[in-house]
């Protein structure tokens, strides 16, 4: 591979980690408001917000980014291909880290929040004092997974044109009728963004316990 085939590589990765962090950090943030709907308890919104959980994890990321750029123009509202990339990989991960936060609230200690409650606080602040921080601590194992499972299938929106690293691959393949050495310096770099976000992970876990103590 030459100097120039490498760069663009580079550059196809660079728009992979930029548009996959967007749609982690509007994914986590929206699933938790999605998660904390859905065990509300009230009367249809829950309902509704299960059944589009459902939707929104059974749907192919192709299909979902496909309805976006092409379906959405046609009831007037016209995005570029980039905006319906992040739009994609944000409404998918959305739904996934729903369940996540889903569990963790579900399975949080309840004899906690009757403490809490006993000594006079409402429910805003336990929710923020004493319960957030510790689901985020149980949370961040399964939302990291999750935000490496959506960096590993992000080449869906390379669809749509976007370069990302995938289709720069294909592009080098494609000159270069050489498809092995592009293949293995993208996945050489896939891996690598993968072992940050690990990194990323025990950096967090590391600061969440010493805080703890």
């Amino acid at each position: 591979m030459t100097g120039a085939e490498f760069q663009m590589l580079l550059s196809g990765a660079w728009t992979t980690i930029w548009i996959s962090a967007l749609a982690i950090l509007g994914g986590v943030p929206l699933g938790l408001v999605l998660g904390l709907g859905r065990v509300a308890g009230i009367p249809v919104l829950s309902q509704v917000l299960a059944l589009y959980i459902s939707i929104g994890r059974a749907t192919p990321l192709v299909t979902l980014v496909l309805l976006l750029f092409v379906g959405l123009p046609v009831i007037g509202i016209n995005i570029d291909a980039v905006t319906a990339g992040v739009l994609t990989l944000l409404l998918n991960t959305a739904t996934f880290n729903a369940e996540i936060w889903r569990s963790v609230y579900e399975s949080f200690p309840r004899g906690q929040v009757e403490a809490a409650q006993a000594v006079g606080m409402t429910k805003p602040l336990i929710f923020r004092r004493i319960m957030l921080p510790q689901m985020s601590m149980a949370a961040l194992p399964g939302l990291m997974n999750e935000a490496t499972l959506l960096i590993k299938a992000s080449p869906a929106i390379a669809v749509i044109g976007i370069v990302d690293l995938t289709r720069v691959t294909d592009r080098i393949s494609a000159r270069t009728y050489e498809p092995l050495p592009p293949i293995i310096a993208a996945g050489i770099i896939y891996m690598l963004i993968i072992a940050g976000m690990v990194r990323l992970q025990r950096m967090l876990e590391n600061r969440a316990a010493k805080r703890a103590v």
